[in-house]
């Protein structure tokens, strides 16, 4: 069943679709590459954090770095490309995991998205809305609905007039709407995101 005719029940979420051409979603390897990506983006706007990435992919020579390849660099190397001393940390914290546990891109598309986010927000730098970004975007997961978002938040707040002054409320009431969207839940983040980033 194509996810558009079940979230389309919910008027105001219609309006959001009727805007916007159908989401496919892809699921995608490397992992540890996209957590290190996350990483680097975070507090940064898409334009900045997209140039240190691609920075950081330049120190490899357009190889795809493995775990292995990115602790091989000095950790002055990775400071020089742009990166905090606490994220340069957090990228060899994930690297460090990967390699400790044996992780494989196979072994984290079967496992559960529950039993995934509490297996990856072992690494210190790691939370829980990283590894739901990694869900969404990386692993293709249908039903995954990121609350802590503040896009979702502030799409939400406006679509459905929820207090915006209350989170503990206004994030209450947002899981208790997106429980109609099940089992399509990414997707309708994926509309808002997009509804929002065009006004």
């Amino acid at each position: 069943m194509s996810h558009r005719p079940h979230l389309s029940k919910d008027k105001k979420l219609q309006k959001v679709l009727a805007l916007q051409s159908e989401i496919e979603l892809t699921k995608k390897n490397n992992v540890h590459l996209h957590l290190c990506s996350s990483i680097i983006s975070q507090q940064l706007s898409t334009k900045v954090a997209d140039v240190i990435y691609g920075r950081f992919l330049q120190l490899f020579k357009k190889k795809i770095p493995s775990p292995k390849d990115i602790l091989a660099l000095e950790f002055e190397t990775l400071r020089s490309i742009g990166l905090s001393n606490a994220k340069a940390n957090y990228v060899i914290n994930v690297c460090n995991f990967f390699i400790e546990n044996k992780v494989t891109d196979a072994h984290l598309h079967k496992m559960e998205d529950e039993e995934l986010i509490t297996f990856l927000t072992q690494i210190k730098g790691i939370g829980r809305w990283t590894v739901e970004m990694i869900l969404m975007f990386t692993l293709g997961r249908e039903d995954v609905f990121a609350v802590d978002d503040l896009g979702i938040q502030q799409a939400m707040a406006n679509i459905y007039k929820l207090p915006a002054s209350d989170k503990k409320i206004m994030k209450q009431k947002m899981i208790s709407i997106s429980e109609k969207w099940r089992p399509y839940r990414t997707y309708a983040c994926r509309y808002l995101w997009k509804w929002k980033d065009a006004k």
